[in-house]
């Protein structure tokens, strides 16, 4: 249905012009080559063309789906106007009578067979009963016997221009056509990924879900024990450092669980707007609980930070960008903010060894990953989350050494009815 949408559309444009040379071609006629043209009759003909051509672009403008049995009511009409058009100028002795190839190429291209068939029975029969009946352009008996040759010279360039606007028009929409075909194959495609991703992310979900719940038992059986060996190795310095570490992890992986559970069930169903800053600083806090190993530096603009729309995934999504730079070299990770008129930019780059080239092109994808104790859901899920938002991330290798994670997220508009005033 789409297509056919597409294909009227450049019916019109391919009137447009066919009205604009007949029109040419006529006054020539007319008024170069004296012939014996009904005038009001030829510019009837053309006036229900260009009608024809209103209504249908009027039409276009509808929601309507363009089927197949209209699209080829309009080549039918087409074929029918050429053919009334042609019997006042000559019928098939007009050079100009290969237009009626124009409606068939059409069908051919954009319509089942059927149509087809029938369309090139019509202009077959149209053109045969152009041999027989239509009107002369010249009276033969008041043509001297020397202006004979220069009218066949004349019938001859006419035919070279019929054809070169012939092939103009059909190659230039059999290329329209062509573009548009391939623009709704990709669009079928994305869309078509869209959704195994979609499934993609369900699983995972359910997934999660039953994981979260069955953590709870193994996380709290080793706060017991650390609790228990903390009471017990009490005199021991360098182990209660350890112990309390391991008592710090553990407490982030539970709160971890609970705020996930909290966060599905209080999310609202549109996203908050947070300032781009305060976001940032609520992920690092959590970063730095779970990594207290990392160094890094942070660069931002001055001024009033941006506001974003913040779902509870898009903290866990930067969090996972922020591991990723950890886990290839947690030392001087470099953190820089950046912002303009329309979108807010987040860089991480880290000092690690560096993209794969031959992987490069596959990250971001379900269980794709670079590292070798990866599950490789981590970047799949950010990509998601920032989609969500309209946002992208992207991984380049920077030329100075190490990844640079870039992430784009729009910036709340000065117009949304959810900004929230500056904080004076």
């Amino acid at each position: 249905m789409f297509g056919n949408r597409q294909q009227l559309l450049q019916l019109t444009y391919i009137r447009t012009f066919a009205l604009f040379g007949l029109s040419l071609l006529l006054l020539y006629a007319v008024y170069g080559l004296r012939t014996q043209i009904d005038n009001w009759l030829a510019s009837a003909t053309l006036l229900a063309m260009a009608l024809v051509n209103v209504v249908t672009y009027k039409r276009l403008g509808s929601r309507l789906p363009v089927t197949n049995p209209e699209l080829f009511g309009q080549l039918t009409a087409d074929a029918v106007l050429y053919g009334a058009l042609f019997y006042q100028t000559g019928g098939a002795t007009n050079p100009f009578i290969f237009m009626l190839l124009i409606p068939l190429i059409i069908a051919a291209t954009t319509l089942p067979w059927r149509y087809t068939w029938l369309t090139a029975a019509l202009v077959v029969a149209i053109y045969g009963s152009l041999l027989l009946h239509h009107m002369p352009l010249w009276n033969l008996a008041d043509i001297h016997q020397h202006q004979l040759p220069k009218l066949f010279n004349l019938h001859i360039t006419g035919m070279w221009l019929s054809f070169l606007l012939t092939v103009m028009m059909i190659g230039w929409f059999v290329a329209r056509m062509h573009e548009s075909l391939m623009q709704q194959q990709q669009r079928l495609e994305r869309a078509r990924q869209k959704r195994i991703e979609d499934q993609q992310l369900l699983a995972l979900a359910n997934s999660a879900a039953g994981t979260a719940h069955e953590l709870g038992t193994p996380l709290g059986t080793m706060r017991v024990l650390l609790r228990e060996m903390e009471i017990e190795h009490r005199n021991d310095s360098e182990l209660l450092e350890d112990i309390h570490l391991l008592q710090q992890q553990v407490a982030v992986c539970s709160d971890r669980l609970q705020s996930l559970a909290r966060s599905v069930q209080d999310e609202p169903l549109q996203a908050p707007l947070r300032p781009f800053v305060e976001i940032l600083d609520e992920v690092i806090d959590q970063w730095l609980l779970m990594r207290p190993e990392v160094s890094f530096s942070r660069h931002q603009p001055s001024g009033d930070s941006p506001w974003l729309r913040c779902q509870t995934t898009l903290i866990q999504a930067l969090l996972n960008l922020f591991n990723n730079a950890a886990d290839a070299c947690p030392d001087n990770i470099d953190i820089r903010l950046e912002w303009d008129a329309r979108d807010c930019w987040l860089r991480i780059r880290d000092r690690g060894p560096g993209l794969p080239l031959e992987r490069s092109e596959e990250l971001g994808k379900p269980f794709v990953t670079t590292k070798g104790r990866g599950l490789g859901i981590g970047l799949f899920l950010t990509t998601s989350t920032l989609a969500s938002l309209d946002g992208e991330v992207r991984l380049y290798n920077d030329p100075e050494g190490g990844t640079l994670t870039e992430v784009r997220l729009p910036r709340a508009t000065a117009n949304d009815d959810r900004q929230p005033r500056a904080q004076p």
